[in-house]
């Protein structure tokens, strides 16, 4: 009897043991998704700005330049 009760409580030790170790896993896998994503989401926003930082280069430069008049 004894040692069948030794063996419950080694066995549910090991248990929560376990859970606490998947668990662990579970958050470093989580917090990697949401690191990885906000890498991806920089990434889109920097390439975005750049298109439009070139786009507004190339704009202005197509533009004529405005004549300033002197007052006379």
């Amino acid at each position: 009897m004894s040692e069948n009760k030794s063996r419950e409580h080694a066995e549910v030790a090991f248990g929560h043991i376990q859970s606490q170790f998947f668990a662990r896993g579970n958050a470093v896998e989580e917090m990697d998704h949401v690191t990885r994503s906000r890498e991806e989401k920089t990434f889109r926003l920097r390439m975005a700005r750049l298109a439009k930082e070139e786009q507004d280069r190339l704009t202005a430069s197509m533009k004529p330049a405005l004549k300033i008049r002197k007052r006379a």
